[in-house]
């Protein structure tokens, strides 16, 4: 078969719990946040670099965010991806789900031809678990979610089995297509530091709005998402603790009144 040309979207999320909320927006304020890469995504990488190595090809990975992001794109490179794209621009900022998807599919069609875009089932910092399935829809390409086992790969197609909670179904997809891999699909491998210092100096390529066909604004960030935060907050840290040492049923009916009088029923 020819060599596979795959895309794996990545994305940087804050390292911490301890994160702060734009009051006005309802959005986490990333910059100058200490941040790591989405640890789903290393799942898809791995995935990309075992049908590289089997069948030969092209890895290159993608990123939405702001310019510190381009930290997680040469972290890839240590990971075995060759290139890499940041797609940066102040107009993307405060993006729902709908607009990411978006401005990652136009970023995608700069690219040009690909046969496999993978991504991580979910971020830890949104947690939807959309992105993959609107960025396929957006790119008018097949899909399967929550893939836990790559079967065969051909020139045409993919076959992979899906994870479906208590059961699995096998299904076949034509190329170009889209994945996202549950996290026990193969285990991630360590950066190379060898390679990390041979991409060093790797360019991480940047695109803009500007740059992109449709460069519409009211389609991105704020302006172009669905869905709009209505309130978030942090969770209020309690410590408090109430040791029972009683028998089970009447320790269930402590518990019983503890939350109602919570009211948490």
């Amino acid at each position: 078969m020819s060599q596979l040309k795959i895309i794996v979207c990545i994305k940087q999320v804050p390292a911490t719990s301890n994160v702060e909320i734009d009051s006005i927006t309802g959005v986490l304020k990333r910059e100058g946040v200490e941040s790591k890469m989405n640890p789903y995504d290393l799942y898809a990488l791995e995935t990309a670099m075992r049908l590289k190595e089997k069948n030969g090809g092209n890895l290159t990975t993608i990123t939405m965010g702001p310019p510190q992001a381009e930290s997680v794109i040469k972290e890839s490179f240590a990971l075995g991806a060759d290139e890499g794209y940041i797609f940066s621009d102040r107009k993307f900022a405060g993006s729902d789900v709908l607009a990411t998807a978006f401005t990652l599919s136009q970023g995608i069609r700069l690219l040009g031809n690909f046969d496999l875009i993978i991504c991580g089932k979910q971020t830890t910092d949104g947690d939807t678990a959309q992105i993959g399935p609107e960025l396929a829809e957006f790119l008018e390409i097949p899909h399967v979610t929550w893939v836990k086992e790559i079967a065969e790969v051909t020139e045409k197609s993919i076959v992979v089995e899906q994870d479906l909670g208590n059961s699995s179904v096998v299904l076949e997809l034509p190329l170009p297509a889209l994945i996202t891999v549950e996290k026990n699909i193969y285990q991630p491998r360590l950066p190379s530091y060898r390679r990390k210092m041979q991409t060093a100096n790797q360019q991480v390529k940047k695109f803009t709005l500007l740059d992109f066909i449709d460069n519409d604004e009211q389609k991105y960030g704020l302006k172009g998402s669905a869905t709009q935060v209505e309130r978030i907050f942090p969770p209020t840290v309690c410590k408090d603790q109430i040791f029972w040492d009683d028998e089970v049923p009447i320790i269930a009916e402590k518990i019983y009144t503890l939350v109602k009088r919570k009211n948490f029923i």
